[in-house]
C-alpha cells in the first residue's frame, strides 16, 4: 500500500486507486469496518480471513494516514481505540458491493452471508 507522498506509478485513477488499495488485506478491513460493524483491533483479529496481528496494524495506520479510517479513543473506555471509517472510507461502499456481487455471481463457493452482519438494512 502506498503511502500518501510516495511517487505514484501513473495518473491513472485505478492505478491511483490500487497504490492505496491494491493489496489482499485492504479491503478486507474496510468489508469488516463497513459491513460486519467492527470497530475493535480484536474484532479484525477474528475475521475468518485470520489476519495477522502485525499486517493489521500496519493497514490500520496506512489506511488512518490515507483518510481513509479514522483511529479514535473509545468513548466508553479510554484505554481502547475504536476504528471508523471516514467519508472518504464510506465513498468505497460501492466499489466493495460490487466485488461482493462480482464475487457471489462467478465463484460458486463464495458465500454472501459471510461478509454481512444480518440485519434488514443489508442490500445487495
Amino acid at each position: 500500500m502506498a503511502k500518501p507522498d510516495q511517487t505514484k506509478r501513473s495518473s491513472c485513477p485505478v492505478s491511483c486507486a490500487l497504490d492505496i488499495l491494491g493489496d489482499k488485506w485492504t479491503l478486507l478491513v474496510i468489508r469488516d469496518i463497513l459491513f460486519m460493524r467492527k470497530q475493535y483491533f480484536q474484532d479484525f483479529l477474528e475475521s475468518p480471513e485470520k489476519i495477522a496481528s502485525n499486517i493489521l496494524s500496519d493497514r490500520l495506520k496506512k489506511l488512518e494516514e490515507c483518510k481513509i479510517v479514522l483511529r479514535q479513543r473509545d468513548p466508553g473506555n479510554a484505554r481502547r481505540i475504536i476504528y471508523t471509517l471516514t467519508d472518504k472510507g464510506l465513498d468505497l461502499s460501492p466499489a466493495i458491493l460490487e466485488l461482493l456481487r462480482w464475487g457471489a455471481k462467478h465463484d460458486p463457493e463464495s458465500n454472501v452471508s459471510d461478509c454481512l452482519i444480518q440485519s434488514p438494512n443489508n442490500v445487495i
